[in-house]
């Protein structure tokens, strides 16, 4: 790296000690833009005396990565985004070596600073406050950044039944989907008379698109542990578990390296900050069943027996893990907690709606702009996360309608997207806020397929306990299934209702109860389109393929023979270089010729 003139960015007191500062990005996001191969680079290319290498988190903007902050030994900042190698080189060489800022992948270099303010204008980070920012592997880091006062506040100044209150007055609910009082579930976990009691951690982040408590359990776990910490003080836990899905490696990592950490120090295991409080933590990791999000399930999971839900009452306040009471809450729910305690219920209780305080963190998914982790205010509209956040869809074509809470959401339209966020909106509109995933559409979507989708995803997950789960769900995909082929019936579509009312209200747990919900709000809000395949055998969407006619445009086709190629059933004839014609006769519907043409020959109705 050329360092033979490196001035300083600013007039400030040096920092760093005296060494410039690079820190990367290396959440799973950031890894699997190219990351690594970045940090690598620059492990073998900078000189450690000027220049100090570290890693961070995801800092949310998952459209950008790779990233990656450089500081200055003065204490000025810069993020540079959607990087190569080549771009790595030029940092080294032309800013840190020369002084010169590489506008080309600034994060608001100047056809991008625009949408950065309106990517951050309307967030309000409490979780994700330190996302980014943070190298996620060290303690220090942690604590530089405010880490740990909370438990020393609690653990030195407070009674536990104070704590408890402090969390109910802040009015945070549970962020994991059904919305429960957090204050009241640590109430009764506070309440319940056995000298044995457990705290979970509910890390299971199994809906399609939702990435929320991945992104904080990657790039910030002491908070996670900190949390949980302080929710075993409040109520009288000694042991706990935090159970994360197995196909998260890397989060698994960095939560057990953070346990190690924080029990070295004395924020966790025996004798905490030598108050006489201990409690101590341990890493389940989920085999990768859906199922296991469901807080019954998730018990036996740990318990090392199959995961199945079970009846209700007794709650798992009264009788959980091992017969014993226990108190469950997700990641981000946790991760809300130390920042409750430092600032105080009034402000957490200031942001937010009547019924529902605080932020949310939404992962951004599908058909957006402007996709990865946000963290807004409760109480904004639908429209402000999609088209101000969010920026609108990523292809140009209007948004169609956003899914929220995965397989047991539901499908909100475009006409409602200035519904605010809050949990009895989003149940007005037969969704759910769930644990915080959406997932856009744009108008190309055709909302039977999408509801077959999940469909599909549920019918394979039902853990097969109870009938109306069990069979229902397939028998829903089935109909689903028949409907897209172009074979369904008018009769089809009165037992589609009538088999999601039934399991909605027969099925075991929260899961089966809600698997009907994207086809109910896909029938509600679009049945216009249902009506469309059944009556008419058409996909108002063109995607559908088995309802498409293909044809091919003999003025465009160029007689490549690639469309000839790719069909399975020979439908298709034609010299070389010489338009090609389709047998409609023997044409299957598969779509094979779309895909291989690159010309734009082939044609769809």
């Amino acid at each position: 790296m050329t360092t033979s003139a490196v001035p300083a960015a600013s007039s400030g007191s040096p920092t760093n000690g005296g060494r410039w500062r690079v820190a990367v990005g290396l959440g799973s996001c950031g890894a699997a833009a190219g990351a690594q191969g970045l940090y690598d680079l620059l492990r073998k290319r900078i000189d450690p005396a000027r220049v100090a290498l570290e890693q961070t988190g995801c800092a949310g903007l998952c459209h950008r990565e790779p990233m990656l902050e450089l500081h200055s030994p003065t204490g000025e900042r810069w993020t540079y985004v959607h990087l190569d190698a080549p771009g790595v080189e030029r940092i080294l060489d032309e800013h840190v070596g020369q002084g010169k800022v590489v506008d080309h992948h600034l994060l608001e270099g100047q056809d991008r600073a625009e949408g950065v303010r309106a990517y951050l204008g309307k967030q309000q980070k409490i979780v994700l406050e330190n996302c980014g920012r943070v190298n996620p592997e060290s303690l220090d880091d942690y604590v530089a950044a405010g880490g740990y006062a909370a438990l020393a506040k609690v653990i030195d100044t407070m009674r536990p039944a104070e704590v408890v209150e402090l969390i109910g007055a802040s009015g945070l609910r549970g962020r994991g989907g059904a919305g429960f009082p957090t204050g009241q579930k640590w109430k009764f976990g506070a309440e319940a008379l056995s000298p044995i009691k457990y705290l979970v951690c509910n890390g299971d982040e199994g809906d399609p698109g939702a990435f929320m408590d991945r992104g904080v359990m990657e790039s910030d776990p002491h908070r996670v542990v900190e949390g949980m910490v302080i929710g075993a003080y409040a109520i009288g836990a000694t042991q706990g578990f935090v159970y994360v899905r197995a196909e998260y490696p890397l989060a698994v990592k960095r939560m057990e390296l953070a346990m190690a950490q924080a029990r070295a120090a004395g924020h966790l295991g025996v004798d905490i900050r030598g108050s006489g409080f201990s409690f101590d933590l341990q890493v389940r990791e989920g085999a990768g069943a859906f199922v296991c999000g469901e807080e019954t399930a998730l018990m036996m999971s740990i318990e090392g027996e199959r995961g199945m839900p079970r009846m209700r009452p007794p709650y798992p306040t009264q009788a959980g893990l091992w017969g014993r009471p226990t108190v469950i809450n997700n990641v981000e729910t946790f991760a809300c907690v130390p920042w409750i305690v430092r600032h105080g219920a009034e402000a957490f209780a200031a942001l937010g709606t009547a019924k529902s305080k605080g932020t949310k963190v939404f992962s951004l998914a599908g058909k957006i702009k402007r996709g990865g982790l946000v963290e807004v205010p409760m109480g904004i509209t639908l429209r402000e996360i999609l088209e101000d956040v969010g920026g609108g869809s990523s292809t140009g074509r209007p948004i169609k309608a956003v899914q929220t809470g995965g397989p047991s959401g539901g499908c909100i339209p475009a006409a409602q997207f200035d519904t605010r966020i809050d949990y009895e909106e989003l149940a007005r509109l037969g969704a759910i806020m769930g644990s915080g995933g959406m997932i856009v559409l744009d108008d190309s979507a055709c909302m039977v397929d999408f509801a077959r989708y999940f469909l599909g995803f549920t019918s394979k997950e039902s853990c097969g306990k109870c009938a109306p789960c069990r069979i229902g769900t397939q028998r829903m995909l089935e109909i689903l299934t028949r409907i897209t082929e172009g074979k369904g019936t008018e009769q089809d579509l009165v037992t589609l209702r009538e088999l999601a009312d039934s399991i909605g209200a027969m099925s075991l747990c929260g899961l089966g109860q809600t698997a009907p919900n994207p086809v109910l709000t896909t029938m509600r809000h679009y049945f216009h389109e249902y009506e469309a395949h059944v009556r008419d055998k058409k996909c108002p969407a063109h995607s559908c393929r088995a309802l498409l006619s293909y044809s091919i445009d003999e003025s465009l086709c160029k007689g490549c023979s690639l469309c000839a190629q790719a069909c399975p059933s020979q439908a298709i004839a034609g010299g070389p270089k010489k338009p090609h014609v389709l047998d409609y006769t023997r044409c299957i519907h598969c779509g094979s010729c779309l895909d291989a043409c690159r010309f734009d020959a082939v044609k769809t109705a």
